[in-house]
């Protein structure tokens, strides 16, 4: 197999990126004292909540690999696990992974289920106007995942407009959507996670998978014996981000801060490599 990357990305400075951490949370056990005192203010008492609790309840889906998934013994791994418990770690708070579908996440947000996340949710402007956005963190773009030759040759999304095609997305998601309303000849199938869409290609009952391209990578590396291709270059290009309630000012800015702390120190990039562009991790896999 093919790799991007052979070697794992090494920060020259990873015992002061430690250190500076631990600096983080530090200041962030301090900070505490500012919200002791509960507050009126809608705005404010959600981050007041947070901070009392100790407690940071993060939304995922844990079946979008390589960003989130299992391992054998059923923990949460990945580059958006890695991300947000840094993340907590650095504003000194327990990471709460809660998994939800990825139709769920921003409901359960919006009803004060889960605090933030972070799940492959792209940056578009319905979902901006629910809930603000952090990053972001990481570009994607739409891609295909298929054993057709010449599908996986194709170049312009209209190529893809046949209504004889039928392409298999993510349930809630801006693949679903790039079925709809930019292929809308062709039959959307729908699906609760990656996986099935993936069998639904492998068993060849779809022509193609929808969905971004580190999701059509990861079942290449998953599945080398099957036949499977993905096109050179997505078809878009999505802004990642991390998800914060709408009304939440002082939480986002939070947010905003640490991750820009993250990305600052090199850790971010780290976790980028890692993840995708090393395959080497599949062993912990089931």
């Amino acid at each position: 197999m093919k790799k991007l990357i052979r070697k794992r990305f090494r920060s020259p400075a990873a015992g002061l990126l430690s250190r500076g951490l631990a600096m983080l949370a530090t200041l962030a056990l301090l900070g505490q004292s500012a919200c002791q005192t509960p507050t009126a203010n809608g705005a404010a008492s959600r981050l007041h909540r947070i901070v009392e609790s100790g407690q940071l309840r993060i939304g995922m889906t844990g079946a979008q690999p390589p960003l989130n998934m299992k391992n054998k013994q059923g923990e949460l791994i990945g580059m958006e696990v890695d991300l947000i418990r840094s993340l907590a770690q650095a504003m000194g708070l327990e990471a709460k992974l809660v998994e939800l579908p990825f139709a769920e996440l921003l409901p359960s947000l919006e009803e004060g289920k889960i605090d933030l996340v972070i799940s492959g949710v792209t940056i578009t402007p319905e979902r901006n106007t629910r809930v603000a956005f952090v990053g972001p963190y990481f570009i994607t773009g739409k891609s295909l995942l298929t054993k057709s030759e010449s599908l996986a040759l194709v170049n312009e999304s209209t190529q893809l407009d046949d209504p004889a095609r039928r392409y298999a997305a993510l349930a809630g998601s801006t693949s679903a959507d790039f079925v709809r309303y930019v292929v809308p000849k062709a039959t959307l199938v729908v699906t609760a996670d990656h996986a099935e869409a993936v069998q639904l290609v492998i068993d060849g009952k779809v022509d193609a998978m929808v969905a971004d391209s580190e999701i059509c990578t990861f079942a290449l590396w998953r599945h080398p014996d099957q036949g499977l291709a993905t096109i050179a270059t997505p078809f878009t290009i999505e802004p990642l981000g991390i998800a914060v309630p709408a009304g939440a000012p002082l939480l986002l800015n939070l947010v905003e801060n640490f991750i820009d702390t993250l990305e600052y120190t090199g850790l971010l990039g780290q976790f980028k490599a890692k993840w995708l562009a090393d395959d080497s991790w599949l062993g912990e896999l089931p």
